[in-house]
């Protein structure tokens, strides 16, 4: 006991200093001709590719069961065939074997940009949806030249091997208010209803994907999913601020303004970045501009239940940022927004910039041993950041094409991943606390067997380092 305890003050006392790059495998996909998705080790040799049958509309995602999950572009009639357009869904074995190919687009929707997997197997899209100018107007809209697509997320259950079925949807369309048509039935006061999107904010018309004249309004560009809070994220570029809605409505509740877990049906939860977009702020207060990226911080990693994001800034600033956002919550876990006022924080919690920029994409995912793979998509510039702005690995693009985001997983990553677990429950109790740590000193000192949760930081073996990572996420979390 004794021995156990001065291993524990030990670590304690310079658990600061244990600083690496996260033991992993980067997988990533270059925009462009002839597309092949990738996975390379921290030495940057491959360890696995897809070549793909088509133009890729944005990142590809890893499923724990070791295929791939990949949004390509599908041809389009009516659409501007220009930007990250998609509209198909193609999964890949670890051999490369095509195991789902389904096509989801039509002259009223086409999905564009990100895709989420969701623990039980089906897949988020966002689409645009098609409307009107007469149906903007209808609306409350006061400035329209043309259509307007306002964007949709959808839920897709596969059925193999080319079919795909929508279970839920929750469209932005059904959560808009605006003050200059007292007879639409939208009409309000914009302060009064932060839960709310104002129709008139923004422009359509022109300056759509890839930068021709379309009704692209929103141009939310990910989607991400919160499996504990049952919740999505959505970041909107051309609002420069992202939404948090609930996913445990139907859809007919996410239609609407009550149901759901939250009660509140739709609309939307929580939104940060820009409060003068619903009146409760100023230029001055708007705090994102073009991000990219958004996505909550994995259970069991340092900033867990945070936000994490990548803020493009303007064209003119040559200046990007990673930005981590504490949400405000209450003791019941619901969002807190006081009275006239807009959402905090009034700032990050965490921001890292310098050395890079991408006025488009992007995008950031905190690791398990606390630090940051950052994608600047334009340049195919791939690094992985310290939280004190220490870059430990990086990776460039040798062609210079675009990548989208990049993620980084644990290693090894194929065969069978074994049962789920949370990084440092060692005692696989479902949560991090003192006896995790004890379990895994014990691990240290030949008591306890290791176990694959009680390497916390994934390099490949259990020690002091796992042990440091650990009480450093447990005493600041």
């Amino acid at each position: 006991m004794k021995i156990r305890r001065w291993i524990l003050f030990i670590v304690v006392s310079f658990s600061t200093l244990n600083s690496e790059v996260f033991n992993g495998y980067t997988l990533y996909t270059p925009m462009g001709n002839n597309p092949v998705t990738y996975l390379i080790d921290n030495n940057n040799a491959m360890i696995r590719s897809w070549p793909l049958p088509a133009s890729v509309a944005s990142i590809s995602y890893l499923l724990p069961d070791s295929s791939l999950l990949v949004p390509l572009r599908a041809p389009t009639n009516s659409w501007n065939p220009q930007g990250p357009m998609g509209g198909r869904l193609v999964r890949f074995d670890w051999d490369g074997n095509i195991r789902w190919d389904f096509t989801y687009t039509d002259s009223d929707y086409i999905p564009h940009h990100d895709i989420e997997p969701l623990p039980n197997g089906n897949v988020l899209v966002i689409c645009f949806d098609r409307k009107t100018q007469e149906e903007a107007i209808a609306a409350g809209r006061s400035n329209i030249n043309g259509e307007m697509w306002p964007d949709k997320i959808v839920e897709i259950e596969p059925t193999t091997p080319n079919g795909g079925v929508v279970v839920w949807e929750w469209n932005m369309w059904d959560h808009l208010i605006q003050d200059q048509n007292p007879s639409a039935d939208n009409y309000g006061v914009i302060a009064d209803h932060p839960e709310l999107l104002d129709i008139n904010l923004g422009n359509v018309g022109g300056g759509g994907p890839g930068g021709g004249s379309s009704g692209d309004w929103n141009h939310v560009n990910c989607v991400s999913y919160n499996a504990d809070r049952d919740e999505i994220v959505i970041s909107s570029r051309h609002m420069n601020e992202f939404y948090v809605i609930d996913h445990s409505t139907t859809t007919e509740e996410a239609a609407g303004h009550t149901g759901g877990n939250s009660g509140k049906g739709g609309d939307f939860l929580y939104r940060w970045g820009n409060p003068q977009n619903y009146d409760r702020g100023n230029a001055q207060s708007q705090q994102l501009t073009a991000q990219h990226g958004v996505n909550w911080i994995n259970p069991g990693f340092p900033g867990a239940g945070n936000f994490i994001l990548y803020n493009n800034g303007g064209n003119n600033s040559n200046t990007s940022y990673v930005y981590e956002i504490v949400p405000p919550l209450d003791e019941n876990g619901d969002y807190i927004i006081n009275d006239n006022q807009p959402f905090g924080p009034s700032a990050p919690v965490w921001s890292h910039s310098g050395g890079f920029y991408s006025p488009m994409q992007s995008g950031a995912f905190r690791l398990p041993n606390g630090n940051t793979i950052v994608t600047a998509a334009q340049f195919g510039y791939v690094f992985e950041v310290e939280m004190d702005g220490t870059v430990v690995w990086e990776y460039n693009q040798p062609q210079g094409n675009m990548i989208a985001r990049a993620q980084k997983f644990a290693m090894p990553f194929n065969g069978d991943p074994g049962p789920a677990f949370m990084l440092g429950d060692a005692n696989y109790d479902n949560e991090l606390n003192i006896y995790d740590i004890t379990f895994i000193v014990d691990v240290s000192l030949g008591i306890n067997e290791a176990n694959p949760p009680s390497d916390y930081n994934q390099d490949g073996s259990v020690n002091f380092s796992d042990i440091s990572s650990l009480i450093n996420f447990i005493m600041f979390n």
